[in-house]
C-alpha cells in the first residue's frame, strides 16, 4: 500500500500584465498557494489554490490554515483512498472549496505519478489541442484598455471575453470600443460578455437592447445576475436572445441540477479551482445528459492550476467554450510538461502512458 508521506505549501505572488478588473473588484497581482503531496514511493503531485475577488473569504491565511489541518488527516493514509479523504475535508470545510479543490488536484497527480499515467491519457486523450479566449477586463482608462486590446490582437486571439460591470453607460462605451477594434483588425472573431453578477434583471435587458441596436453578435453572456437570483434568471431566459452561461451559481452538482430543473441557463462554466476534479466531472456529465453547453474556465492561476484544466478539457473533449487564459495575464514563458503554448492554442505534446 502506497501512503501519503507529507504535504508542503508555498505562496506565489506574480504581477499581472494588466489590471484585472470586474464588477466585483480589481487586482494587480496573482496570489496563490502551491500545494505538493509526496508519497512514500517517491512520487509526488502538485496543485494550486488561487485567491479570487469572487470568493474573498479564501485568503492565503485561510488556505494555509485549512491545508495545515488537512496534513494531519492525510499523512500516513493510502493514496488510493484520497477521494474519500477529500469528501470528508469538503464536509469539514464547506467554505474552503477552492482550497480542497487545489489539494485534490495534488493528490490526483501524486496517484497518477505513482502509477505512471499521463493526465491527458487518464481523461481520454481526445483533443491534441484546444484554443482559449482572452479576457478584456473592465477598464475605464481608455489608454490602458487600448494597450491591452492591442496586445491581445498581436498574440493572435480570435475569441474575446469582455468583463462588464452593470453600469450601462460604461459597459456600452467599452463594448463599442472593443467591437470596433476587432471588426477593423480581426477578420473573424467571437465576442463574449461576463457580468460577474453585476447586473439586475432590468439593467441586463437594457444592455441586451443596446447590443441588438448596435448589431453586435454576442456568443454568450456569463453570470449577469447575482449568484442566487434564480427568479431573475428565469425572467431573462424568457427573453432568449443571448445564451446564458452560469459560473458563480454553479459550485457543485446540486447547483447544476437546480439550474437544469429550473431552466435557469443555456450552459455552465466548470472550473476545477472551485468544484474540484471529481465534482467537475459529475457536473459535466449531468450537463451533457441534459444537452447543456459547457465552458471550461479558470481563476487567475499559474500553469500549476491551469494545466489541470487544460488536460481535463483536452482529454475529455467535452467543452463548447474554452476560457483558460489565466497564464496569458502573467509575464514569463509559463511552461508545463507535455504542453506547448502557441498564442491562444494549448497543444498536448505528450502521448501514451
Amino acid at each position: 500500500m502506497i501512503r501519503i508521506k507529507g504535504v508542503r505549501l508555498r505562496e506565489v505572488v506574480r504581477p499581472l500584465r494588466t489590471t484585472f478588473s470586474t464588477s466585483l473588484g480589481q487586482k494587480e497581482h496573482l496570489h496563490s498557494v502551491i500545494v505538493t503531496v509526496a508519497l512514500d514511493d517517491g512520487a509526488s503531485g502538485i496543485g494550486e489554490v488561487p485567491t479570487s475577488i469572487a470568493f474573498r473569504s479564501e485568503t492565503t491565511a485561510v488556505i494555509r490554515k485549512v491545508l495545515h489541518d488537512a496534513k494531519g488527516v492525510l499523512r500516513g493514509s493510502s493514496i488510493d483512498g484520497y477521494g474519500e479523504a477529500v469528501d470528508r475535508l469538503r464536509t469539514a470545510y464547506p467554505h474552503a472549496f477552492m482550497t480542497i479543490s487545489g489539494l485534490e488536484v495534488a493528490l490526483f497527480r501524486a496517484l497518477l505519478a505513482s502509477k505512471g499515467v499521463r493526465e491527458s491519457v487518464y481523461w481520454g486523450d481526445r483533443c491534441p489541442a484546444i484554443e482559449t479566449d482572452i479576457t478584456i477586463p473592465f477598464l475605464t482608462d481608455v489608454r490602458m484598455l487600448s494597450r491591452w486590446i492591442d496586445w491581445t490582437i498581436s498574440q493572435g486571439f480570435k475569441t474575446y471575453k469582455l468583463k462588464v460591470s452593470g453600469n450601462i453607460e460604461q459597459d456600452s462605451a467599452i463594448l463599442s470600443r472593443l467591437h470596433r477594434a476587432l471588426k477593423e483588425r480581426v477578420p473573424a472573431f467571437s465576442l463574449r460578455l461576463d457580468g460577474n453578477q453585476g447586473y439586475t434583471t432590468d439593467t441586463f435587458l437594457t444592455m441586451v437592447r443596446h447590443i441588438e441596436k448596435g448589431g453586435m453578435e454576442i456568443e454568450l453572456f456569463e453570470q449577469p445576475l447575482g449568484r442566487d437570483d434564480l427568479r431573475g434568471y428565469e425572467r431573462i431566459r424568457t427573453y432568449g436572445s443571448i445564451p446564458i452561461i452560469l459560473d458563480e451559481t454553479i459550485l457543485g452538482l446540486a447547483d447544476a441540477r437546480r439550474a437544469i430543473e429550473n431552466n435557469l441557463c443555456d450552459g455552465m462554466n466548470i472550473k476545477l479551482a472551485k468544484s474540484g476534479l471529481a465534482e467537475s466531472a459529475k457536473i459535466a456529465s449531468l450537463a451533457r445528459e441534459n444537452n447543456m453547453k459547457l465552458m471550461i474556465g479558470c481563476m487567475t492561476e499559474t500553469m500549476v492550476g491551469l494545466s489541470a484544466a487544460i488536460f481535463f478539457a483536452a482529454g475529455t473533449g467535452f467543452f463548447d467554450f474554452v476560457d483558460l487564459d489565466g497564464v496569458h495575464l502573467l509575464f514569463g514563458k509559463n511552461e508545463w510538461p507535455d504542453l506547448a503554448i502557441d498564442g491562444p492554442r494549448f497543444i498536448i505534446t505528450g502521448s501514451g502512458p
